[in-house]
């Protein structure tokens, strides 16, 4: 079921609208575009029903907040929800400031999503309605580790039963979860947290996966993780010992764009709880 939906990917070319933050909107283009998809990027309140309808989804990003991309992001969801197009929601930043907070939260108020996914600190905000952050990144304390996972993954399930999303947490560990079960996938490398939007990019990536496999959301969504953190390994053997972070980034990207669903299959490290 991976395998395929890698494949089922590479095969419909999924069109996806992005409504992201401009420090990675050139990376979540590349991205899309590397995975097997096309990126559409418009975030004037003018242009996005136009252009959320000829996608087949849509990827809100709320990492760098305005006055004007607010009402864009409502505009679009909504158009979005009324042509039954997939929508993914990246509540960057929640807890970090009331703005990040509310806007999420409101969103989640009155558009469906199909797909909720942050780091831990995030989602619990989203979850609680109030939290704290280490700027955009989880908190320490938040984190999902072998110790707290048992529990990690019970909120997940419960928190997609009430919102009907699909939740996706990452980190050091991954869960991505229904109300009735979750990929625990521990695929990635630490390193991958010194370059500024793998979250983003893999949330471009994640609707990409989930608009071209509609009957199974949750394990595209599922794979859609598995191929970045395979991606950041594969990208992390190919470095030499003078390249850092910036040729990182392209290694992942490129690993990305290479990967088949053979080696998808080989190197995918998951369980089912």
């Amino acid at each position: 079921m991976i395998k395929e939906c890698l494949e089922n990917v590479r095969k419909n070319v999924p069109l996806v609208h992005n409504i992201t933050n401009y420090v990675t909107v050139n990376d979540v283009a590349n991205v899309i575009l590397a995975c097997g998809g096309s990126p559409i990027m418009s975030d004037d309140e003018g242009d996005v029903e136009d252009i959320t309808s000829i996608c087949g989804g849509l990827n809100i990003n709320i990492g760098t907040l305005n006055k004007n991309t607010i009402p864009s992001m409502y505009l679009a969801g909504k158009k979005a929800n009324e042509l039954g197009h997939v929508v993914l929601l990246d509540p960057v930043g929640a807890g970090a400031s009331k703005l990040r907070t509310d806007t999420a939260v409101g969103l989640m108020k009155e558009i469906r999503f199909d797909v909720i996914r942050g780091n831990i600190s995030e989602i619990k905000t989203l979850a609680y309605g109030s939290g704290s952050t280490k700027g955009v990144d989880a908190d320490v304390a938040d984190a999902v580790t072998e110790d707290t996972l048992d529990n990690a993954v019970a909120f997940v399930k419960k928190l997609s039963a009430e919102t009907g999303s699909i939740i996706a947490v990452t980190g050091a560990i991954d869960l991505v979860a229904d109300s009735e079960k979750c990929y625990v996938i521990r695929n990635g490398r630490p390193e991958m947290g010194k370059i500024t939007g793998t979250g983003c990019q893999l949330s471009g990536m994640m609707t990409a996966y989930v608009v071209a496999n509609q009957d199974n959301k949750l394990e595209a969504a599922a794979a859609a993780v598995m191929v970045m953190g395979l991606a950041g390994e594969i990208g992390y053997s190919h470095l030499q010992a003078f390249e850092g972070n910036s040729t990182y980034r392209n290694r992942i990207i490129d690993a990305i764009y290479n990967m088949d669903g053979d080696t998808l299959e080989q190197g995918a490290k998951f369980e089912i709880r």
